[in-house]
């Protein structure tokens, strides 16, 4: 015990001298993203106590998190309705997201830093009876403090890549610690769960129930959008979407663009960076190599004219997906490690991929199989595939309503969470069904 608080101690003053560090990066990011200069005092759990009783309270670092969270967070919101909700991200980005979906249902504010001080102000303003943690953010001091005031913690959604798992074996202790200060662990995958186990979590905590992805909710109201888009993209023309792109990923993406622009001059790509701080110089390279391009900033909808239409705005994506024939995800030629396809498959979109999926590889293995997609590594690559989309419509219906149906089949995630959450707040016995995906380690 005396050891283990030696490292925490260890860990803390560690943490407050990489401050400025981290400040310093903030502000750099701030240049590009002005938001990043806004609201540093939150970051620091300075903020008005706001009036919240019985909160509940969801943890998703950024706009892909809070996607997957969505559908946990309103099933929380039916079953816990004497309870007020905070939702914290880390991003500005995640930030809009939060307020874009739930507006003033949610008290928003930025996670403090790890620092002792920030997270005692911030769990004594917010008052959780419940913590959600998504996916794979692990902080030490957070866990240990929720742990010590009787706040039970569920990581929902955990996921932990073999990169993510290397990188924390400098802290591996306070990781583990971190880990089983958590009343339960939703893994993902088996692949996911032997990782926490190897970093060193009890597999007693762990249960493998899916991903919360697999749950996504498309209201009605987004289809219509996307029916409104498509005609105002142009109801006849072959409309591309390549989304959560990266630098690498649209050098290759447009490459093939201009090839098969020759051959469909009907073609519309439709352009969605990652990251808004990009937005300005995906435009300007589209532009270098002679494309026509328009952006949704200043245009609203791109004429016949148009050969790239960059989406510069947030919170789009779905109604831009439900307006595609096809869809190329993006970070996966890059090599971040791949964005959700589960967003474009449950459209049925066709989905092209990259080779670089670290981050989704169980279920980019699933879609792939079940013939819902297919990885290209290059331009040339893209479009040939793409070329044999445009040739074979029969092959584009069948390669998406694959797509769709591997999404309801996969089904289940946050029903599985709430018993676990069920259990952690109120006791609730676990059903036989989930205890049978209680982990349990292979020796």
């Amino acid at each position: 015990m005396i050891r283990r608080e030696s490292k925490s101690r260890f860990y803390s003053l560690l943490t407050a001298l990489l401050t400025p560090v981290v400040l310093a990066r903030l502000a750099l990011r701030g240049l590009k993203s002005p938001a990043y200069f806004r609201r540093w005092r939150e970051r620091f759990g300075l903020f008005p106590a706001p009036d919240l009783r019985q909160t509940i309270w969801v943890h998703a670092v950024s706009v892909g998190e809070v996607n997957a969270a969505i559908p946990l967070i309103r099933a929380l919101m039916e079953t816990y309705r004497d309870s007020d909700f905070v939702v914290t991200t880390i991003t500005p980005t995640g930030s809009d997201r939060v307020q874009q979906v739930f507006g003033n249902q949610v008290f928003h504010v930025y996670l403090p830093y790890d620092l002792p001080g920030a997270v005692k102000r911030f769990l004594r303003k917010i008052k959780p009876r419940l913590a959600v943690i998504m996916e794979t953010e692990i902080w030490p001091n957070l866990f240990r403090f929720s742990h010590k005031q009787g706040i039970p913690v569920v990581v929902a959604n955990a996921r932990l890549s073999e990169m993510s798992l290397k990188g924390y074996k400098w802290v591996q202790t306070l990781a583990a610690m971190a880990f089983n200060n958590a009343r339960h662990v939703a893994a993902q995958t088996t692949t996911d769960a032997n990782r926490m186990l190897r970093l060193g979590c009890t597999p007693e905590k762990i249960y493998v129930v899916g991903s919360l992805k697999f749950d996504i909710q498309i209201d009605e109201a987004i289809r219509e959008t996307g029916r409104e888009y498509r005609q105002k993209l142009g109801p006849n023309r072959r409309i591309w979407i390549a989304a959560s792109t990266h630098p690498d990923d649209e050098k290759e993406v447009l490459q093939a663009y201009v090839d098969l622009k020759k051959e469909f001059p009907d073609l519309l790509l439709v352009l969605v960076p990652r990251h808004p701080e990009r937005f300005a110089q995906a435009a300007q390279n589209c532009r270098a190599l002679g494309l026509n391009t328009q952006l949704r900033s200043e245009q609203g909808f791109c004429d016949d004219q148009a050969d790239v239409f960059v989406v510069d705005t947030m919170g789009e994506l779905l109604p831009f997906y439900a307006a595609a024939d096809w869809a190329f995800v993006g970070g996966s030629i890059a090599n971040v490690g791949g964005h959700n396809v589960l967003e474009a498959a449950v459209f049925k979109l066709p989905v092209l991929v990259g080779p670089n999926t670290h981050n989704f590889a169980e279920i980019n293995e699933i879609l792939s199989a079940c013939g819902g997609s297919v990885t290209v590594r290059n331009a040339q690559e893209i479009a040939e595939e793409i070329r044999a989309l445009i040739h074979n419509p029969e092959r584009r219906q069948r390669m998406g309503e694959a797509a769709y149906r591997m999404v309801q089949e996969n089904r289940g995630a946050v029903d599985l969470t709430m018993k676990l959450i069920a259990n952690a707040v109120d006791n609730v016995p676990l059903p036989e069904a989930l205890k049978k995906r209680q982990f349990q380690p292979q020796d």
